[in-house]
């Protein structure tokens, strides 16, 4: 393994700061949970460096060193670095929650493209519970197809995307929001000292701090190339510090572009983005450019999709050499593609997108589902930093390009707050927020506890009946 500050092996093309910056960002920043953020008005900007202070960098500096020290073949970063520090059982665990979180995260993501789309043709179908349904179903089996014959042109497809339905909406909606405030137009919230903190009174006014969290979840994914760095141990903190400081004004300006746009009562998870770009553009008489925008949002977030659909497979796959998985799990077509994973995959998505018919309005099944999933996710965060904290004493001779600074003492303060901030917002993230409708809250909190026990106790049941049959054929 190289010496921090020599050259890449060779192959390898040294990524410099810029080029972790744009992959963090592509990562992080997305419009999706924009509407959700901006239903705290004000207090969003407390709630966003919060989350980055508890969250981002603590999980950006843990991956660094893990994934220069056990550098992944692949995806499945997080199954290596807990199988390391614990057991095969464990790691099976922990990528198991980071694929069924993301299994969840796809009715969310499909309902933000669905309440996107209605702005198209028809606005009030943003919040037909029906319509959200058969959109979700639509659009994910048809990108599950898709992924069936593999994912070679996917990344060009998905960066055009990205691109186009992304970064220039995004950046429209922070204009257009800078635009509506100077213009003299009212605001719907308030600017001031008092505003800035939320009243931490009553657990159920911060509970979209554990929104902030989903946010920026998945950051870790990009310490995989942390070992292609030139000098891991500069470049990629300098990389992770400028990645969230951009990314925080983004998701700050963008979120209160919407806050100041959209009365608190009648915004929507969904399709608040397009709420705040509807009434805006109707004010200057642009609501002709309403549809286009529409357009390219849900074009973006489908090009994401499609990407994403076969992506949480692949970390799931890698446990199969370890023979983690039954046989018709572990199969793969000629296209390299786990087709029977996705399969399951998107049987799971159907059940979850009938949640939309079961909740009192749309948001409301966005919130919980997005509840569910940032719960799992960050059980699998706490793994992820014991495991930081094991190795460093597990396999204290083990190389580390790159290493979090301040000796142990600096890995137990960084996990420390990691894993404070991760139970905190878990915590949190079981009650109902005071923002929004939710109905029954027993029907709210069994919906969360069932769920969560019972995709925890999936995993533990497959791995207490793997029989060595499940074995590869040519693997030990």
């Amino acid at each position: 393994m190289r010496k921090s500050g020599a050259p890449p092996a060779p192959g390898k093309k040294a990524l410099n700061v810029f080029t972790l910056v744009m992959m963090n960002l592509a990562v992080i920043c997305t419009l999706r949970g924009l509407p959700m953020m901006a239903e705290d008005g004000f207090s969003l900007v407390f709630y966003y460096l919060v989350t980055v202070l508890v969250f981002v960098i603590p999980v950006s500096l843990v991956s660094a060193e893990l994934a220069t020290s056990w550098p992944p073949r692949g995806p499945g970063g997080v199954y290596i670095w807990v199988k390391e520090a614990f057991g095969e059982r464990w790691g099976f665990l922990a990528i198991w929650l980071q694929w069924i979180q993301n299994v969840i995260w796809f009715p969310t993501a499909l309902s933000f493209i669905a309440g996107t789309m209605a702005y198209v043709f028809a606005p009030q179908l943003a919040n037909n519970k029906v319509y959200m349904v058969v959109v979700i179903l639509v659009v994910y089996w048809g990108g599950t197809l898709a992924n069936f014959r593999g994912t070679k042109t996917s990344g060009t497809i998905s960066s055009i995307c990205v691109i186009g339905g992304v970064f220039v909406p995004g950046a429209l909606i922070i204009m257009l929001g800078i635009i509506w405030i100077f213009g003299g137009n009212v605001s719907q919230i308030s600017f001031s000292a008092h505003t800035f903190f939320p009243d931490l009174s009553d657990i159920n006014n911060i509970v979209f701090l554990a929104g902030a969290f989903l946010i920026f979840a998945g950051i870790e994914v990009s310490a995989v190339h942390s070992n292609t760095v030139r000098d891991p141990k500069r470049d990629f903190p300098r990389a992770i510090l400028l990645s969230s400081a951009i990314a925080v004004v983004i998701l700050i300006l963008g979120s209160l572009a919407i806050a100041v746009v959209v009365p608190q009562k009648e915004l929507s998870l969904v399709a608040g983005i397009m709420q705040a770009f509807h009434i805006i553009l109707l004010r200057y008489h642009m609501e002709w450019m309403v549809p286009l925008i529409a357009l390219l949002i849900a074009l973006g977030s489908m090009g994401e999709i499609t990407t994403w659909i076969a992506g949480p497979s692949k970390g799931l796959h890698t446990t199969a050499k370890d023979g983690c998985l039954p046989p018709f799990l572990q199969h793969m077509n000629r296209h390299g593609v786990a087709t029977h994973i996705l399969i399951v995959q998107g049987c799971i998505v159907s059940v979850l997108a009938l949640v939309f018919l079961l909740m009192p309005n749309v948001s409301s099944s966005y919130w919980i589902l997005s509840a569910l999933c940032v719960i799992l996710y960050l059980m699998m965060y706490v793994l992820f930093y014991a495991s930081a904290l094991r190795l460093r004493y597990k396999s204290p001779k083990t190389h580390r390009p790159y290493r979090i600074p301040g000796g142990n003492f600096g890995m137990w303060m960084i996990c420390i707050i990691g894993i404070a901030g991760a139970l905190f917002a878990l915590i949190v993230g079981f009650f109902p927020p005071s923002q929004l409708k939710t109905g029954s809250t027993l029907f709210y909190e069994l919906f969360l506890i069932i769920g969560v026990v019972f995709l925890s106790f999936i995993p533990i049941v497959i791995y207490q009946f793997k029989k060595p049959e499940w074995q590869p054929k040519g693997e030990k």
